[in-house]
């Protein structure tokens, strides 16, 4: 679970440097000079190398996600007692700890 939300916060902060630079290359889209465009081209080149490995990431994530799904489908389907008391058991847990609040 912790490398999930590790996962999370980074695709969200890659999605804020992405939008910062964005905002950054249009703001200075009226500035001239030969030194001007060439360090915009390579902001430019990085920010597209950057949504293309967040979109590489959230593909990664999103498979990953079924797999697990999938996996924990065809384990239920397996065991579908054994599901059933984990299932009860956790909630019997929880019920618990929230009633007691």
């Amino acid at each position: 679970m912790s490398t999930q939300v590790n996962t999370d916060q980074l695709v969200a902060d890659l999605k804020a440097v992405v939008n910062d630079a964005e905002a950054l290359l249009k703001a200075t889209s009226n500035q001239t000079g030969e030194r001007i465009q060439e360090v915009r081209a390579r902001a430019e080149a990085s920010l597209n190398q950057a949504r293309d490995r967040l979109s590489e990431i959230e593909e990664q994530a999103r498979r990953a996600a079924r797999e697990m799904a999938d996996a924990t489908e065809g384990y239920v389907r397996d065991n579908p007692w054994q599901s059933v008391g984990v299932a009860a058991g956790i909630g019997l847990l929880l019920g618990l700890l929230l009633g007691r609040r």
